[in-house]
């Protein structure tokens, strides 16, 4: 049996691109009005970091939603999605989350970069300075519309598998939260390989201040697998059977403990203790653990998508 191809598949890795992307960029819109409320305030859009997130967020999630409508057995029939919505359904209530999250995303880029903004605009266009200005007044609701809406779509991408019924791994209460905290993980990676990219400063207060919530991000995403993996044992049956097949030999297996555990936890957890501890940080480092963060998670979603369809209750 192919690890990719397999009696039972429903969904492949498109799907799981999809699922990274989009954590990825709810992940780096949170950390990005982290920085800005914790450790920038008003000087928030010169930071590198913070403009990487910026850029990173939109592109991410266009480029999942494209990846999923390319995948559709009828592309072109994508609209009826948007404008036929049905409130049992998991892929509507993500629909319709992430047409929010989008209106409130481009809002608040507006509000932070409105200085730019409006100097570039000049004179002209003074209806769109008018309503830049409103926007910018009502900063504090579109923030805080804009973190809920953020930590929904992350959480929602664990929702759509469990989705998936008579998958056994799928069908697991902790999977939302574990792509939730994930998503935050590689949203964190992104915005600081981004920032350094950028040129930003690899020692700054913004690569300090996200390094310090990396580390129990990562402990919390460990626990979370822990906790996923003991609960389908336990539980006997198919679900142990489940479990068992996922994480206990074969390509997955090697996945798992390599892929997942080795490269996207275990190194970036070693090397944020050690930048912790260490007089600065350089730009190698940083951009290395952030790497590996992002593709621990890339693998995580690919294994969680593939060894959840590999076993029916």
């Amino acid at each position: 049996m192919s690890a990719f191809h397999f009696e039972g598949l429903v969904w492949h890795w498109p799907i799981a691109i999809y699922l990274f992307l989009a954590g990825l960029s709810a992940g780096a819109v949170f950390f990005a009005i982290m920085l800005k409320h914790v450790k920038l305030a008003g000087e928030a859009y010169h930071s590198p970091f913070v403009q990487a997130a910026a850029i990173i967020a939109p592109l991410a999630l266009f480029g999942g939603l494209g990846i999923l409508v390319i995948d559709l057995t009828k592309p072109l029939d994508f609209w009826k999605i948007l404008v036929f919505y049905n409130i049992t359904s998991v892929m509507s209530m993500g629909v319709l989350v992430l047409m929010a999250y989008q209106v409130a995303l481009f809002a608040w880029i507006a509000c932070i970069f409105n200085k730019g903004i409006l100097q570039l605009l000049g004179d002209k266009w003074m209806w769109l300075q008018r309503g830049l200005r409103w926007l910018v007044a009502k900063e504090a609701a579109i923030t805080g519309i804009l973190v809920i809406l953020s930590i929904s779509l992350g959480a929602y991408t664990g929702f759509l598998l469990s989705a998936l019924i008579g998958f056994p791994l799928l069908n697991n209460p902790v999977l939302p939260l574990l792509f939730l905290i994930s998503g935050l993980s590689s949203g964190a990676a992104a915005t600081l390989l981004g920032g350094v990219l950028l040129r930003g400063n690899p020692n700054g207060v913004e690569v300090r201040f996200i390094h310090g919530i990396e580390i129990p991000l990562i402990l919390v995403e460990m626990g979370l697998l822990f906790t996923f993996f003991v609960g389908l044992i336990l539980s006997g049956g198919q679900s142990q059977v489940a479990a068992l097949n996922a994480i206990g030999y074969g390509f997955w297996g090697w996945v798992f403990w390599g892929g997942v555990i080795g490269i996207g936890l275990t190194l970036p957890l070693a090397f944020n203790l050690w930048m912790k501890v260490s007089a600065d940080r350089k730009f190698t480092y940083v951009a290395v653990t952030a790497s590996f963060s992002l593709i621990g998670v890339f693998l995580l979603r690919n294994f969680i998508l593939y060894t959840g369809q590999m076993t029916i209750a």
